[in-house]
């Protein structure tokens, strides 16, 4: 808008902004631009939304279908990142938790191929785990301990095997099936099942 004429608003307008400061103006054009962008946010979010929420459900059904296999087997509890996180929860209530985490150490010395590394992480594992009196000693008889102890002289990835499958049965026989009829297990697979249920009904 212009206008010549005096006392003209757009005039006196006009004549206002251009006392501004040239950062004030700068400012203004910046926060015109963040509005613009606010104004057409709304839809973008609501697509966003809508595929996140597409995921999640997908997830949730995921997740519920490994809650209900865990009972199936012990190896079904044992391949899910979820389930093994779950046991481990249940077994601090138990103070017995050790017994997986030596099991778990030992996953992952087998995946060391340093000869280097497999000696020092094997010294480590036996120290904290196996030797008697250790920090978080596990429960193996006295001939397995010492059987381990000579594996240590030329360590290898299956200088725990023995110790390890002793420590699995412990778990499985007596620590698997209490955790099975624990409330926190009983809780999830209830949840798990309505859910399923719920997802049938839909479809």
């Amino acid at each position: 808008m212009s206008c010549w004429m005096p006392g003209c608003p757009a005039l006196s307008m006009c004549r206002g902004l251009a006392a501004l400061p040239v950062a004030c103006l700068e400012r203004a054009k910046d926060l015109k631009t963040r509005l613009g962008i606010l104004v057409h946010k709304p839809e973008l979010g609501h697509k966003i939304g809508s595929s996140s929420k597409l995921q999640l459900g997908s997830r949730r059904r995921d997740s519920s279908r490994e809650v209900l296999e865990w009972r199936e087997s012990f190896d079904q509890l044992l391949k899910s990142k979820s389930g093994v996180n779950a046991f481990h929860t249940f077994l601090k209530t138990e103070f017995s938790e050790e017994n997986l985490d030596f099991w778990l150490a030992c996953e992952d010395f087998k995946k060391t191929r340093s000869k280097t590394k497999l000696a020092s992480k094997a010294n480590r594992i036996f120290e904290e785990f196996v030797q008697s009196e250790a920090p978080r000693e596990v429960n193996i008889d006295h001939e397995t301990r010492e059987i381990t102890r000579k594996n240590l002289s030329g360590a290898t990835s299956a200088c725990f095997n023995e110790a390890q499958a002793k420590t699995r049965t412990l778990m499985e026989k007596d620590s698997y099936p209490r955790f099975l009829k624990s409330a926190s297990y009983q809780d999830m697979s209830r949840q798990a099942a309505s859910r399923g249920t719920s997802k049938r009904s839909h479809t």
